[in-house]
């Protein structure tokens, strides 16, 4: 389970877990010792706290096994217990990763990065996380680092080519969309246009979800366990005198994909 093996980092980082579920205590019991969960698993059986907070996930089917489950999310609470942060699906079956909802928080997550230099800046491409299992959402990040003097085009900057992230579809991913920083605006007098750039290192990110595994090809045995995404990076740059031709960088990201905990408890919910 990914939040037991990532207590001790967000210890270190202020943060505690707690974990809500409509499931008995004897369902909570089981799972605990299985997994070998070490935070707080709070019983809610007939969800009245879920309901009582209006976080009843309404999309599941009455009297199913998972009727009374909630939307799937997190609140992070201060030491003063205000929200500070929420995460929330509306398919039970996926889950922001923790490092994902970290990098919202605006924290950092160190993971390894393939680096590209152009004649105009650095790109670093980076994942929130290198193993995840079907549902899972993370976040790619793609860290650019413009020369001195130079800048590149926002979205928004017309007669130009703004710098955007592109990716190719993949079997069984869900593109989010890209998130911007805050643009600053440039202003180039010989034309007398102002336009919006960044000059300064910024960072785009971009959501996946992980929904299935993709489907193996004819006569090659079980699906493969390795997923990659690939795509490019569109930009361009100038300076203070010239515009240079807009330019692609190729991206690509690998993922190891491993199986759901499907086991139930033999006790009764």
């Amino acid at each position: 389970m990914e939040l037991q093996s990532r207590v001790d980092d967000l210890k270190r980082r202020g943060l505690t877990v707690t974990a809500v579920s409509y499931d008995a205590r004897a369902v909570l019991a089981d799972f605990a010792s299985r997994r070998a969960i070490t935070f707080p698993l709070l019983s809610d059986p007939g969800s009245p706290t879920i309901r009582a907070y209006g976080l009843l996930n309404t999309t599941v089917q009455p009297g199913t096994l998972a009727d009374g489950v909630p939307f799937p999310g997190v609140f992070v609470l201060d030491a003063n217990g205000r929200v500070t942060g929420k995460f929330f699906e509306q398919a039970y079956q996926e889950r922001y990763t923790v490092s994902s909802m970290l990098v919202k928080l605006g924290q950092s997550v160190e993971r390894p990065a393939a680096e590209t230099v152009t004649p105009h800046l650095r790109v670093r491409a980076s994942a929130t996380d290198g193993a995840v299992v079907p549902g899972r959402r993370i976040s790619l990040m793609v860290d650019i680092v413009p020369n001195g003097g130079i800048h590149v085009y926002a979205p928004g900057a017309e007669g130009y080519r703004p710098i955007a992230l592109v990716l190719n579809d993949a079997t069984g991913v869900a593109n989010g969309e890209t998130v911007y920083p805050k643009a600053e605006p440039y202003v180039f007098k010989p034309l007398k246009e102002t336009v919006p750039v960044f000059k300064a290192p910024f960072r785009l990110v971009r959501d996946i979800t992980f929904q299935r595994l993709p489907p193996p090809a004819a006569g090659s045995g079980p699906a493969p366990q390795t997923v990659t995404i690939s795509g490019r990076l569109d930009y361009q740059a100038c300076d203070d005198r010239v515009c240079f031709n807009p330019v692609s960088i190729p991206l690509s990201w690998s993922f190891e994909i491993g199986a759901l905990d499907r086991e139930r408890s033999g006790a009764k919910r």
